[in-house]
């Protein structure tokens, strides 16, 4: 389904538009330019999430690899005979 809508665009903005997409297609370009924009923004937003929550998460991480690395340590030299 589509649907029409007005919007208002700098003259620079349509010249850009014009430059690279065919006669004729340009609500098909800027559908897709703004599929992508926000897919785009999307995924910044969840590595920049993920890099936080690994932050905050890091030193308990790390106690948690203190905590098994003895005990995986043990286990692999017990493997190993």
């Amino acid at each position: 389904m589509h649907r029409r809508v007005n919007i208002t665009l700098p003259e620079e903005t349509i010249r850009l538009i014009d430059r690279v997409a065919a006669k004729g297609d340009r609500s098909h370009f800027i559908a897709e330019a703004v599929r992508h924009y926000v897919g785009a923004r999307g995924r910044a937003k969840l590595r920049r999430r993920l890099r936080e929550g690994a932050v905050r998460r890091a030193e308990r991480d790390l106690q948690v690899v203190a905590d098994w690395s003895s005990l995986d340590e043990e286990a692999w030299q017990r493997s190993k005979r």
